[in-house]
């Protein structure tokens, strides 16, 4: 027998339904009435009042991203729902699944410039799986139905759901609640063809230097252990996407780093000389493959990808398999042979070593300047060896992102978070809460420079309110770093806009009432880094970095993926 309720207790139960229990939000006038009705609920829906809307959007990225579940937004009108549109933007980028939630204003009133209207649907759209504004309460639970199933399948992404008045207020008849398993022309979970299996197989048994480039996908669809799997089986050298990384384990013997512009020497030269290319859930972004012209000429690529629109959007491929990644994997293993590529392995010896001589001796070591000041690299890595190397990764974007994916380490899946599509700056922090909470059992390392922190910084109280446990690790080198050096590279010292005077980011810290220092040389790094670890609470390490500290190897703007700077002015030589 059904019972008459108001819609936003028809949200609420709908959330609920949707094994929902965690809310990144920020209440005002439009949304107050589901406010009001969460109130009741509180216990079941435990709702993070975040400082700024941006910090609820990222939140629910980092939740998303660490536990796979879909990360739920709920703000107001007008200026808060053009709050959330980065993180929007940024979510769409990168294939996470988060379900944004924002109040507006009386049907009757729309279209009229009321106070707090923005036309959600229509800056929402571009940048949505699906947008959809809920006008009555009957609406409700099909709407949060479809909403879910469309943000957690197929290549997930976000959902915009546009709560009006009316339907917050209003009253349904609620008989129960029916998840959506089925939309028509929609097919999130295609069968991997036959055809394409055995093409792909034929190519991979065939090849004498094949290459596997593990991206996003890999993640998203838990296909790890299939991919290590197929790695071994075959012995295939696999490189990972920036978001692919933790996919495959650190410490493999066929883990070999990082493609794109600031990837690895040797997956970026082997690149160029593979005979096949297997790329798993991955986009062929511009940071990858550098100048298409010369990406991969001589390979012939199979591209596995839930999504079809990659499929020679930018690289052409000899074979698509349009399937989930683990699903496409799993197919594949069958028929691909035994086999052992010793020779081609061993080739990614060579640039490994000149990398290690060239650029990670330099990034690795302290060095000796006037005021004691240090790299990031042996930062990071210094972290992530006395962590475990089993912690979960958060970066904002720039220098610290590049650095932290280079020299922190990993065993686990879902162990690097960051935003990598849209690059967006003040990411860190409020995705690393995001993170602790969606994974409390593992320990949340947030690197950030200078510039990215003060962009979200407000968040620290909500660290302070919700005790989240996340470690802060400021590489504060009083410029914004990555930009400085572009700059100083293509720029002719050119150093606009991007020197800053910072405030005492310790000081602040300990308003919030988080244990913080400053670490101002490399003799105390150790001692910081234990004290940090070891706390029961969220903790803040304000690290002194060399103002000229730069990321190498990097392949520059328009290049190819094989021409590799190793310093500012020497190139690698093959």
């Amino acid at each position: 027998m059904s019972e008459k309720i108001k819609g936003s207790e028809a949200m609420c139960r709908a959330l609920l339904a949707e094994g929902v229990n965690t809310i990144f939000g920020y209440p005002g006038g439009q949304i107050i009435n589901f406010y009001d009705t969460l109130y009741g609920f509180q216990d079941r829906l435990h709702h993070i009042l975040v400082r700024h809307e941006q910090g609820a959007v990222h939140a629910a990225q980092g939740y998303a991203r660490a536990c796979g579940k879909p990360g739920v937004v709920t703000v107001t009108s007008g200026p808060a729902a053009t709050n959330v549109i980065t993180g929007i933007a940024d979510a769409l980028s990168d294939s996470t699944p988060i379900v944004v939630i924002t109040g507006q204003v009386a049907v009757g009133s729309l279209g009229t410039d009321a106070f707090q209207e923005s036309d959600v649907l229509g800056i929402t759209q571009p940048i949505t799986k699906w947008a959809y504004q809920i006008r009555s309460a009957e609406e409700v639970p099909w709407a949060v139905a479809r909403a879910f199933y469309l943000a957690s399948t197929g290549r997930p992404g976000p959902v915009v759901l546009d709560f009006t008045k009316d339907a917050q207020v209003g009253e349904m008849d609620w008989d129960g609640y029916k998840q959506i398993n089925y939309i028509r022309s929609y097919n999130p979970d295609p069968d991997p063809q036959p055809s394409a299996i055995a093409e792909a197989s034929t190519l991979l048994n065939k090849a004498s230097r094949p290459m596997i480039i593990a991206g996003h996908g890999v993640l998203i669809s838990g296909a790890g252990d299939d991919l290590i799997a197929l790695a071994e089986k075959a012995d295939i050298p696999v490189a990972s996407t920036l978001l692919g990384l933790s996919s495959f384990p650190t410490d493999h013997p066929l883990n070999k780093g990082m493609v794109g512009m600031h990837g690895n020497i040797a997956p970026n030269v082997k690149t160029n000389e593979a005979d096949v290319i297997m790329a798993v859930g991955m986009r062929f972004d511009d940071r990858v493959t550098g100048a298409l012209s010369s990406y991969a000429k001589q390979a012939k690529i199979i591209h596995i990808d839930v999504d079809a629109a990659e499929f020679n959007k930018l690289v052409h491929s000899d074979v698509q398999i349009h399937a989930d990644a683990g699903r496409a994997i799993r197919s594949l293993l069958p028929l691909i042979n035994k086999a052992s590529h010793t020779e081609w392995v061993k080739s990614f010896d060579a640039p490994r070593e000149v990398e290690e001589v060239e650029v990670m001796q330099r990034e690795l070591h302290p060095i000796d300047t006037r005021n004691g000041a240090m790299r990031m690299g042996q930062v990071i890595r210094k972290v992530s060896e006395m962590s475990g190397n089993n912690g979960i990764l958060v970066t904002d974007v720039g220098q610290n992102q590049m650095m932290a994916a280079r020299y922190f380490k990993y065993t686990l899946p879902k162990s690097v978070i960051t935003s990598g599509g849209l690059g967006t700056m003040g990411f860190c922090l409020p995705a690393a809460i995001g993170a602790a909470i969606g994974a409390p059992e593992r320990q949340v390392f947030a690197f950030m420079g200078d510039g990215g922190f003060q962009m979200t910084m407000q968040e620290l109280g909500t660290i302070m309110e919700y005790h989240t446990p996340v470690k802060i690790i400021i590489l504060n080198n009083n410029f914004l770093g990555n930009v400085r050096q572009w700059q100083s590279m293509f720029y002719n010292d050119h150093f606009m806009g991007t020197e800053m005077l910072n405030p005492d980011f310790v000081m602040i810290s300990k308003a919030y009432g988080i244990p913080a220092e400053n670490v101002e040389t490399a003799d105390q790094l150790e001692g910081a880094i234990e004290r940090m670890i070891n706390s029961k609470t969220a903790y803040m390490l304000n690290v002194n970095i060399e103002t000229e500290d730069m990321v190498f190897p990097m392949v520059a703007p328009g290049a190819a993926v094989d021409d590799i700077l190793i310093n500012r002015t020497k190139k690698y030589q093959k």
